[in-house]
């Protein structure tokens, strides 16, 4: 890919998480991550950044990917995109389509997160 779409790929993906500008990294699969994933994907024109972080994390509940899960709502509050009580209700509203068991992990993940930014 161009110096361009990687330039690009590292400020969404910065962008997306709320961090510092990202480090370029060495790899074919942080190199598609980037000049894909980020330059591509996360920055086309119609969905929000708030839509794009809601579908990954309905989709990330449905896989148990927990992990990720917790980066992206940590991610969701940091931004901005999602208030305490927003994710209280995406925890009720996935329990009823993804499962109980998976809606009791993340209502615990959201929880401690909530938690631990209390006063922030």
């Amino acid at each position: 890919m161009s110096t361009e779409n990687r330039r690009r790929g590292l400020e969404a993906m910065a962008a997306a998480y709320g961090w510092p500008p990202v480090a370029d990294s060495p790899g074919e699969f942080f190199g598609m991550t980037a000049d894909h994933l980020f330059a591509e994907v996360w920055t086309r024109p119609h969905l929000s950044q708030r839509d794009r972080r809601l579908l990954l994390v309905g989709a990330l509940m449905a896989s148990g990917d927990f992990d990720v899960l917790g980066l992206q709502i940590d991610a969701a509050r940091r931004l901005g995109e999602l208030d305490p009580d927003q994710l209280r209700e995406i925890v009720i509203f996935l329990a009823h389509y993804v499962g109980w068991p998976r809606a009791a992990k993340l209502n615990s993940q959201v929880e401690e997160l909530l938690a631990q930014n209390e006063g922030q």
